[in-house]
């Protein structure tokens, strides 16, 4: 009796209340409801209590140093009492403490602090707590059931620009932050507290988790950490990546200021500005589809190049709304093909033995990026009241990043794994960014 063949998407049966959490978790999370909601908030924030943009802007560089310190607590945490519970838990005190900015009283420490809760108890609700279960819920159709989940960021990225605007235009700045922080707490978690489950939280306890972990790891080939921290190719992407996260770090924040001051109304600057989230979508796939096929470090230069001249382009403005729409999609897309290219490049060169220590080494690089950035472009406007030269400097220091990595060339040669394998495996194990 011949077996019978596979139906690929019977695992989605079982298995896609799982993705809809993941969706919605992540979609309303730490990744991206700070990040796209602060560009609205700073200028009622700077009219309540006489801030400047780079004060304001400075609570995404507290994230950025938060995230990769809290990270590991939270890895410990997953292990010990499973992603489930640390995913709960996590979405309901980021959801207060997010909430918790409606209080604020013009203290900046006060302020900063509040940053830093955010930071800390969001970190469970990033990718890499979600995306551990899926992972372990979908094998046929790995990459389909990530992808899905990770499309949040980009969804919600887009609707909450929209969401925080009209709050704050209805009810206030104070209303805003209550409104958009409950979303975690009236949306996400029910959902996930009724359909998320992890199998192996289930049925392992932490110590045979870290077992199975162990026996993969050595099964999986590619070079051991302390090799590749002694590789030039680390060091050349990570230092690469430094200017990639800082152009698209620091222009998105301040991407609704930017268009207001090239003359566009309210109205219109919110409207362009929630392009972002869409685009990040579509960089997201189209940059996941192109390294697939294609030479890596090429289609870094192609994706962040054009991206780098669109910065230029605003930073000369003003324009008409179509080619400032164009510009505004192209660094949205670059925000969302840069991940898949980081994850792509650490599987093609180093392998993916040691891929989460490597990618999350490479991750201090872009959070460094990433997390001057928005001060410094806020800064640069409380001073001279134009974002042109930090546009200028951002796009140029971009399209040398992405120069950069074509001196990595070939790729190196381990046992044979599928483009659309390294890409799920990445995203499965290492998304930990802010944003």
């Amino acid at each position: 009796m011949q077996p019978q063949p596979v139906k690929t998407f019977d695992e989605f049966k079982t298995g896609w209340p799982v993705v809809l959490s993941a969706l919605l978790g992540i979609g309303l999370g730490l990744s991206p409801l700070p990040f796209y909601t602060i560009g609205i908030l700073a200028k009622p924030l700077a009219k309540a209590f006489g801030w400047g943009f780079g004060q304001i802007f400075f609570g995404v560089t507290i994230t950025s140093m938060v995230v990769p310190l809290a990270s590991p607590v939270i890895g410990l945490l997953t292990e010990r009492f499973g992603v489930r519970r640390v995913a709960l838990i996590s979405l309901f005190l980021f959801s207060l403490s997010f909430m918790g900015f409606a209080v604020s009283n013009g203290s900046l420490v006060v302020f900063y602090t509040n940053w830093a809760l955010v930071a800390l108890f969001g970190v469970g609700t990033l990718p890499i707590t979600w995306t551990r279960a899926v992972n372990n819920y979908f094998e046929i159709r790995k990459g389909l059931a990530l992808g899905l989940s990770l499309l949040g960021t980009g969804l919600f990225g887009y609707f909450g620009v929209w969401l925080t605007a009209w709050l704050i235009a209805t009810y206030g700045w104070r209303i805003a932050y209550v409104g958009i922080g409950a979303l975690p707490l009236l949306i996400a978690l029910p959902v996930a507290f009724f359909a998320f489950h992890d199998i192996g939280g289930a049925g392992q306890s932490g110590a045979e988790r870290r077992a199975s972990d162990a026996a993969r790891q050595a099964a999986t080939p590619g070079m051991p950490a302390r090799e590749v921290f002694r590789d030039w190719r680390f060091w050349l992407i990570g230092f690469a990546f430094v200017p990639i996260a800082f152009t698209i770090g620091g222009s998105i924040p301040n991407l609704a200021n930017i268009l207001k001051q090239d003359g566009f109304s309210p109205a219109a600057a919110i409207g362009l500005a929630s392009i972002i989230g869409l685009s990040v979508i579509v960089g997201r796939t189209a940059g996941g589809w192109l390294v697939d096929r294609f030479w890596a470090p090429g289609v870094g230069l192609l994706l962040l190049g054009v991206p780098a001249a669109a910065c230029w382009l605003l930073g000369e403005g003003p324009l008409s709304y179509g080619p400032t729409a164009t510009a505004v999609f192209l660094i949205g897309f670059a925000a969302g093909a840069e991940y898949d290219l980081l994850a792509f490049l650490v599987a093609r060169y180093f392998g993916m033995k040691s891929y989460g220590v490597i990618y999350g080494a490479l991750y201090s690089f872009f959070a460094v990026g990433a997390g001057i950035g928005p001060p410094i472009f806020g800064a640069a406007f409380d001073t001279s009241h134009s974002y042109a030269q930090p546009l200028a400097f951002a796009g140029a220091s971009m399209l040398v990043g992405a120069l950069a990595l074509l001196f990595l060339g070939r790729y190196r040669t381990f046992a044979h794994t599928s483009g659309a394998q390294i890409l799920a495996e990445a995203e499965a194990t290492a998304d930990s960014r802010p944003f």
